[in-house]
């Protein structure tokens, strides 16, 4: 498990944010306790279209008087969620870092072009299996 992400309630001004949890297929918290119990304070569903979820990094782009809960996720969904929260024009590149984990051919080429594209050292960390020093260390180069 990671750190936690969070669910939270949108309203027609915040609507952009986040990911419908159903968007990113099963997800092992919506089932737990907590959860189930937080929909039923806020008298909404796991299918609302008023319901989202951040990864951790993003918690706070939430604005402070939403309803929100914190949520565990398996790294799996993680990734799933920062797949989606992802910029479309760093998609494609997301997409061959985690091809980059069976093949370290031309390694330092994408790790420099995904840094020039602006995904963060952090999470192409995340996708490659890489440390982190050396992906900065590919940045610098």
């Amino acid at each position: 498990m990671t750190d936690d992400a969070y669910l939270f309630l949108v309203d027609e001004t915040t609507a952009h944010l986040g990911v419908p949890p159903a968007a990113l297929g099963e997800l092992s918290c919506m089932d737990t306790a907590a959860v189930v119990a937080w929909l039923a304070a806020q008298k909404v569903t796991a299918s609302s279209p008023r319901l989202r979820v951040v990864p951790p990094e993003e918690r706070h782009a939430i604005p402070a008087d939403a309803e929100r809960v914190p949520v565990p996720l398996s790294d799996e969904e993680l990734s799933r969620l920062r797949s989606q929260t992802a910029p479309e024009a760093t998609a494609p590149l997301e997409e061959e870092l985690r091809a980059y984990r069976d093949c370290a051919d031309g390694r330092d080429e994408l790790l420099t072009r995904a840094l020039a594209a602006g995904v963060p050292a952090h999470r192409i960390a995340e996708l490659t299996g890489e440390d982190l020093g050396t992906v900065r260390a590919a940045g610098r180069g």
